[in-house]
């Protein structure tokens, strides 16, 4: 058990409105969102003693988001070089500073125009593009990993298509969600390819918006209980990996069901960084709640419809994952009783455990 197991809640949770095209600053929008995570929690702004983002040169940072909140006398604040990957860890950064007693009332948030701004399509792999000829950013590099994974498992489109139609049909209800429209198979097999074996479906959204956490010691809601962190050779390095399919879970889901002393069993509601359709599956499988003999009935089946009940980064939106955190608080709220929630960033990321 970590020693920050059970002392930080999640009180609050704020959105803006998710676009493709915001016509406002990175600040605005994340002002607005922590705002309304402060009105959720039953907090004035000043309240706030500490102030956590993330971000890839893309965002307003946390001293300026401070000053437009009016909080005047700030605490540990930091911002966070980083995009998807910190998505579940920034929850063990605000645990463990309420475990130390250097804050109780932390604000974290994510705001960016990833549609009309600054695209995370443009975004280079770094060293990897030297090693191996065309990955000329995400999208090219993680196809590769998809076609191995596709190989090995025997998944095909069929099944990478059950992934996106769930996510749509998820998405269905869902008010903030952008594509709420239903996806059939032929309509699905007609989108035109990224990068193959990855549609244009297949890839999560380009999103301008910001999301936001309260997270306090008070515990009025649902508790962090377990954040890992790590990553090892695969997918984003490939020139020395044994598994070039190897993405973050394939590493840090040991480390949690260890870190929490829970079972997978003990999930009901699974939030997974849905950056490519293919992840879903592959993080199923890591964290032991789905065998990889399995997979292909199970998505077909579509029995993964309480995989990402929002709709996720393929259907609601984009906002770098911490708005799959957002949902784990709501679904949590309403009753379900264990929630997992992952960050994606290729063989690194990191994942959480919130409990009711």
């Amino acid at each position: 058990m970590q020693p920050f197991a059970g002392r930080a809640a999640v009180a609050g949770i704020g959105m803006t409105a998710l676009t493709r095209e915001s016509g406002r600053t990175e600040l605005e929008l994340a002002v607005e969102a922590c705002r309304a995570a402060c009105a959720d929690a039953g907090i004035g702004p000043r309240d706030v003693d500490a102030v956590l983002s993330y971000h890839l040169n893309d965002s307003a940072p946390a001293v300026q988001v401070a000053r437009a909140l009016g909080i005047e006398r700030l605490g540990w604040h930091n911002d966070i070089a980083g995009g998807g990957t910190q998505a579940a860890s920034i929850l063990g950064d605000a645990a463990m500073l309420i475990h130390a007693g250097l804050a109780r009332n932390i604000v974290i948030y994510r705001a960016l125009n990833g549609r009309s701004g600054k695209r995370m399509n443009t975004v280079s792999t770094g060293p990897q593009e030297r090693f191996t000829y065309g990955l000329a950013g995400p999208i090219p590099l993680f196809a590769l990993a998809a076609t191995r994974y596709l190989h090995d498992t025997g998944l095909t489109a069929e099944h990478l298509h059950a992934v996106v139609a769930q996510s749509r049909e998820n998405a269905g209800t869902n008010p903030r969600a952008l594509r709420r429209e239903p996806l059939e198979l032929a309509a699905y097999l007609a989108k035109p390819y990224v990068c193959t074996p990855l549609r244009t479906a297949d890839c999560c959204q380009e999103t301008d918006g910001a999301c936001a956490l309260l997270v306090s010691d008070v515990l009025d809601g649902p508790r962090v209980q377990a954040v890992v962190r790590g990553g090892g050779p695969g997918c984003s390095s490939m020139d020395r990996a044994p598994d070039v399919t190897a993405i973050f879970s394939a590493y840090v889901a040991p480390m949690l069901w260890e870190a929490s002393g829970m079972r997978p069993s003990d999930v009901d509601v699974a939030l997974p960084y849905d950056a490519y359709s293919w992840l879903v599956p592959r993080q199923l499988e890591d964290f032991g709640l789905v065998e990889r003999g399995g997979l292909g009935a199970y998505l077909l089946e579509r029995r993964h419809a309480w995989v990402n009940p929002h709709g996720g980064l393929l259907s609601e939106g984009y906002v770098h994952g911490l708005n799959n955190v957002a949902q784990a608080v709501r679904e949590l709220r309403e009753g379900r009783e264990v929630a997992l929630v992952t960050g994606f960033g290729g063989s690194y990321g990191s994942a959480a455990l919130l409990v009711r």
